[in-house]
């Protein structure tokens, strides 16, 4: 009698077949690793922006200008470190953000908005359309306090990253 050495036919069909069923069942919980990172990024910056307008207030409160609807607030050791706040918090325009926040004008792209109006912020490289009438679903919108009884409006918008 001879013994047999290998796997037959159907040993291999029958790995092929788990193989592919694993493959089916994992490979969209791998292929949208981008989309979730975009709005784990998008939830970091929120946090950010939540957390540098805790300083702001802060030093707005120790100023006295946490009543003031319009003025600016030094946030570093020198004169020219300053931010312009709305009622203690920071206002939505680019300049102010990218100061408190120290990031980047080449990591997002600002959309800016008016004193009552949100500012959008996109993170380079992600879905964005300028010309479009509605903004893409993958933003951060930052509205400044409208009263020294209000606090500003974070919201992060991920749902078309």
């Amino acid at each position: 009698m001879q013994k047999q050495n290998g796997f037959t036919l159907i040993e291999l069909v029958v790995v092929i077949i788990i193989l592919g069923i694993l493959a089916v069942t994992a490979a969209p919980k791998f292929i949208n690793l981008q989309s979730d990172a975009r709005g784990s990024t998008l939830q970091g910056l929120k946090g950010s922006v939540q957390g540098a307008n805790s300083l702001v207030f802060s030093k707005a409160a120790i100023a006295g200008k946490e009543k003031l609807a319009d003025t600016t607030v030094q946030i570093g050791a020198n004169a020219a470190d300053t931010v312009k706040t709305a009622y203690g918090y920071l206002q939505n325009d680019k300049q102010s953000l990218l100061d408190a926040l120290d990031i980047s004008e080449d990591d997002w792209t600002f959309v800016p908005g008016t004193l009552s109006t949100a500012t959008v912020i996109y993170q380079v490289g992600s879905p964005y359309d300028a010309s479009a009438n509605s903004p893409v679903e993958c933003h951060f919108e930052y509205t400044p306090a409208q009263s020294s009884s209000e606090a500003p409006v974070y919201e992060v918008k991920d749902g078309g990253c």
